[in-house]
């Protein structure tokens, strides 16, 4: 997945977010490590960690999202999208809310990106340049259907 992103300036996660930030980003390099490369079960996987949860507000979604890309270079990379939004909606759930999780493609150029959106808008993206990709996959708060 390859976009060109503008990361937020360093958050200090507050006592506690820390280890939980931690915990979602671990979680979330292991399931793009054992599910990456086969979409529809990790779209599953997706979908089993949604149900039940509340839709994320947006601020509570992009403080996760903050905290996510300053505990993790690699997912603050402009090439960590896949890891970052899985990442920001697992420490979304350690709350008890979703953000919609999306990936999708472009063309031209090839490109694909996967992004969170809350409140209907996409999360720390520019919604100009979110327009531009086709969504493929999508995991919405409280879907219980594979």
């Amino acid at each position: 997945m390859s976009t060109v992103t503008a990361l937020p300036a360093p958050t200090a996660p507050a006592p506690g977010e820390h280890l939980r930030g931690r915990i979602a980003i671990a979680a979330a390099h292991l399931l793009v490590g054992t599910l990456g490369t086969h979409p529809a079960r990790l779209r599953q996987a997706l979908i089993i960690l949604a149900r039940r949860a509340a839709p994320a507000p947006y601020e509570a979604a992009e403080h996760a999202r903050n905290v996510v890309t300053t505990l993790s270079p690699r997912c603050g990379s402009g090439y960590g999208c896949l890891p970052r939004s899985i990442a920001t909606a697992l420490l979304c759930r350690l709350d008890g809310t979703w953000p919609t999780w999306t990936s999708g493609v472009r063309f031209p150029p090839l490109a694909s990106h996967a992004w969170i959106e809350a409140d209907g808008t996409p999360v720390g993206e520019d919604p100009a340049v979110i327009a531009t990709f086709t969504p493929t996959l999508t995991v919405a708060p409280g879907e219980s259907t594979p």
